[in-house]
């Protein structure tokens, strides 16, 4: 029942706006959960290692950190080879770090190409 003062459709107006809150609500709130969730597996040290390990694939993939990191005895003899290894970038100071594969001379060797 509308208010003879109320133009037509304004009811229709009004409910579509609490539809958009309610959905606002519940987007933050399951936004709040899985933060408050993931925060409290990462707190133990078996929840870090697990949550991790479910990230690692994706950080690789977007070349946000390296497969592995460079072990004593590492050698390659190129970037490329590096990079197929999964140890690239390599800093200086660590094992299979040479400054003939850092061309910029800024202490990281076989950077990602852009």
């Amino acid at each position: 029942m509308t208010s003879p003062n109320l133009a037509p459709g304004h009811r229709r107006a009004s409910a579509q706006g609490r539809s958009s809150s309610v959905r606002s609500w519940l987007l933050g709130a399951a936004l709040a959960g899985a933060s408050i969730g993931t925060g409290t597996v990462a707190a133990t040290p078996e929840g870090r290692a697990g949550l991790s390990a479910k990230l690692k694939p994706v950080a690789v993939q977007l070349g946000w950190m390296r497969e592995r990191d460079p072990a004593d005895g590492d050698f390659w003899h190129g970037c490329n080879d590096a990079r197929a290894a999964g140890a690239a970038p390599i800093y200086r100071g660590e094992p299979g770090y040479r400054p003939e594969m850092d061309g910029d001379n800024d202490g990281i060797a076989c950077e990602p190409i852009s």
